[in-house]
């Protein structure tokens, strides 16, 4: 397993979520493709020539390409695409059909007792399509190990290929979550959900202590996880509690306001604040715009695959 220290340069076509300017602050660039939250390379040249280059992208909803440093997140250079790659881009960019709304949300207000209960959330489409609860926290915490043992730091023999890189929370959530959620489906076959959080109000962030890899502090504008139904028994009474499965932040299933309160981690940044949570069927891959209305879907799991394969060696604290 290689560690590494220096900058990490990635090539990557993306589409620009939202460009957020801030008095205080610099310009910082969001992409679809991407969790985290990118800026300009204070020294790049013709600096004013690529932001106009990065409206202009949003603007038109044009690809382009990037080279990023995903160590320290910063836009090294702007690549534009020729019209063979963008039609190509395109084709390939499928699109969930009739995607569920994304809610506001004061993760501080929320009443866990009501909240966690799928029955809270059978107003959904995709929540009422299913049947198939994991009948108990003891299957559901055998799913969740089976998904962390294939964790691209543990060096393998793995169980499925590529390995997911839970190691690596920085990005690449999307990929890991479609990953869990193919074994979820394929290997258990439960119903499997996805839920994705923002940070897409002002200058929102989710941030979180990555306590499993070092204890340094991630921000991201989206994250996403499998979400899943699981029945806990209280004697003769039991309830469906709505659970999450994040390997790269938890080591065991965390009911779903468990989850979004763990992003919202104050001393990581002052803005720390999850806008809005959206809960889509299992095959939403990454948002598709800065309101959380559309997302992309990866059917054949090629993107999927390829992210796992890129991030396998990186890890996410120096």
């Amino acid at each position: 397993m290689k560690t590494q220290t220096k900058s990490i340069k990635e090539s990557a076509i993306v589409t620009v979520a939202a460009i957020r300017r801030s008095k205080s602050g610099p310009t910082e660039y969001l992409f679809n493709e991407k969790q985290r939250i990118f800026e300009l390379r204070a020294t790049t040249r013709s600096r004013g020539k690529s932001t106009a280059f990065l409206e202009h992208a949003l603007d038109r909803k044009m690809p382009v390409r990037v080279v990023l440093d995903s160590r320290r997140s910063v836009i090294e250079r702007i690549e534009p695409l020729s019209r063979e790659e963008v039609a190509e881009f395109r084709g390939n960019k499928l699109l969930l059909k009739d995607p569920e709304r994304s809610l506001r949300v004061d993760v501080k207000k929320i009443d866990p007792t009501v909240f966690n209960l799928v029955e809270y959330h059978l107003k959904l489409r995709c929540f009422r399509r299913c049947r198939r609860i994991i009948p108990n926290y003891k299957t559901a915490k055998k799913m969740f190990d089976f998904c962390a043992q294939q964790s691209c730091n543990l060096g393998g023999p793995f169980s499925v290929t590529p390995c997911i890189p839970f190691q690596y929370v920085r990005d690449g959530c999307y990929a890991r979550a479609h990953k869990m959620r193919w074994i979820i489906t394929t290997k258990y076959r439960y119903c499997c959900e996805k839920v994705f959080s923002f940070a897409n109000q002002n200058n929102d962030r989710l941030a979180v202590k990555a306590d499993k890899w070092g204890g340094c502090c991630v921000t991201w504008w989206y994250h996403v996880v499998p979400l899943v139904r699981v029945r806990l028994r209280f004697g003769r009474f039991s309830i469906a509690v709505a659970m999450v499965f994040d390997p790269g932040m938890f080591d065991k299933p965390v009911l779903l306001s468990t989850w979004l309160a763990a992003q919202e981690n104050t001393a990581c940044s002052s803005n720390a604040h999850v806008s809005m949570y959206s809960i889509q069927p299992g095959s939403a891959y990454t948002p598709a715009n800065y309101a959380g209305t559309a997302f992309s879907t990866d059917p054949s799991y090629t993107a999927t695959n390829a992210t796992l394969i890129a991030y396998k060696n990186l890890t996410t604290c120096p």
